[in-house]
């Protein structure tokens, strides 16, 4: 295990390499998460949901979303942990386009497949990544700038997936158009019902739709959006809890933290410590 740590002690980037499982229980870390899985079959647990992989392939968390990985047999495996004081993934938008793809997505599968010739290349920069640290002084220029392509990579190869499933005919649309409404509706609207009938579909049907789609229940995403938007809110501006609660339509910040301490066991204030504030809040302040 190779760490790169700040001046307050906090991890900013650590690389680690290894053959038992990473995750065998639930596990919430204030990094982002990069797993590449050599050798291996089974489903990354990433909060309501499970998604099945075999390797080759690369899995991706969010910072404090709870991650487990259940698997069968053999698992060969390299990992990037990094802190968003190291990369900003939000102020690279444009070089890795990540964000709303690979990291901060509730509806997408936080994974990808790869060939064997793309497994290789990730390998060798893992490894070359894990080599910079030979001789005590990384160069956190050189680690950033191998993040950045293990990352572009990825989007480029996730943005293929994508474009095959939707070509394959494996979209479905009213399940699309759910997505849709719930984007735009999530503030004001909390009910599944409420979705089923802007649908034209009863609730039961939603539910069932919804599961075989999304692998969630239509409640799990409406909580889900809601968090999702709680925590872009607490990482990209400066807002007060206060001031994010009134946002989210939330009847005073007490109810907003009970809420979503419930869903990530951690108050907005620890989130916010943990993750930190983004340095585009700053910019755009």
């Amino acid at each position: 295990m190779k760490k790169l740590m700040a001046l307050s002690g906090h991890c900013l980037l650590e690389i680690a390499a290894g053959q038992k499982n990473p995750f065998p229980r639930s596990k919430r870390s204030p990094e982002y998460l990069v797993l590449l899985v050599h050798e291996g079959v089974g489903s990354w647990q990433a909060d309501f949901a499970a998604y099945p992989f075999k390797a080759p392939a690369i899995l991706f968390a969010t910072p404090l979303q709870a991650v487990q990985v259940k698997a069968a047999g053999v698992l060969s495996w390299s990992l990037i942990k990094f802190h968003s004081d190291f990369y900003c993934i939000e102020a690279h938008h444009e070089e890795v386009a990540c964000n709303g793809l690979l990291f901060n997505n509730i509806y997408k599968d936080p994974s990808v497949s790869l060939t064997s010739s793309s497994h290789i290349a990730f390998k060798q920069i893992f490894e070359q990544m894990e080599e910079e640290f030979t001789g005590g002084h990384p160069s956190a220029i050189v680690l950033r700038a191998y993040l950045q392509l293990v990352l572009a990579k990825s989007s480029t190869y996730k943005v293929r997936e994508e474009a095959v499933i939707a070509s394959a005919g494996r979209k479905d649309a009213r399940m699309e158009a759910f997505r849709q409404l719930l984007d735009e509706h999530f503030l004001t609207l909390h009910k599944p019902a409420e979705y089923a009938g802007l649908l034209a579909m009863t609730p039961n049907a939603l539910s069932k739709k919804a599961i075989g789609y999304f692998g969630k229940t239509p409640s799990q995403l409406i909580q889900e959006r809601i968090i999702l938007e709680a925590k872009k809110l607490l990482h990209l501006t400066q807002l007060s809890i206060k001031e994010i609660a009134f946002r989210l339509k939330f009847e005073d910040e007490y109810y907003f933290s009970r809420y979503f301490k419930k869903a990530v066991s951690e108050s907005p204030q620890a989130f916010r410590k943990k993750v930190g504030i983004s340095e585009v809040a700053y910019s755009s302040s």
